[in-house]
């Protein structure tokens, strides 16, 4: 028996569309929601902080390359996938997961080789459109 080789794009995101943006909101917009809207504890709000400016200086933000990437009538329900080779950004994601679980908050991992029409690519993600 061959063994399957990994798809090429992995993204944590909520199990469910919200319903006010039409997509599923990636683990850094539900960490950051929880943490905007004070429900973080003292010592989980300095680890969003933390986490999110490493993973801010780690890879390039597609919105400074190109400001429409996200825009919701150019792209849309344009979202983030990470590369599967990115494996020094993907070892960074299993604290922000234990972080929803704590907070009861659901997510789910999703991989594929074609995500969708890529509207930005760079070497560790890609933003797609579905």
């Amino acid at each position: 028996m061959s063994e399957v080789p990994p798809a090429g794009f992995v993204r944590y995101r909520s199990p469910v569309a919200d319903p006010r943006l039409g997509l599923h909101v990636g683990i850094f917009g539900l960490v950051n929601q929880l943490g905007r809207g004070g429900l973080l504890s003292a010592d989980d709000e300095a680890f969003r902080r933390t986490a999110n400016a490493w993973f801010d200086a780690a890879y390039p933000d597609p919105c400074t390359v190109d400001p429409s990437v996200y825009d919701r009538t150019v792209n849309p329900g344009a979202v983030a996938w990470f590369r599967t080779t990115a494996t020094h950004l993907l070892e960074r994601v299993p604290p922000y997961l234990d972080l929803l679980d704590r907070y009861a908050v659901a997510w789910e991992r999703v991989e594929s080789d074609d995500p969708g029409r890529v509207v930005y690519a760079d070497d560790v993600q890609v933003v797609v459109v579905p």
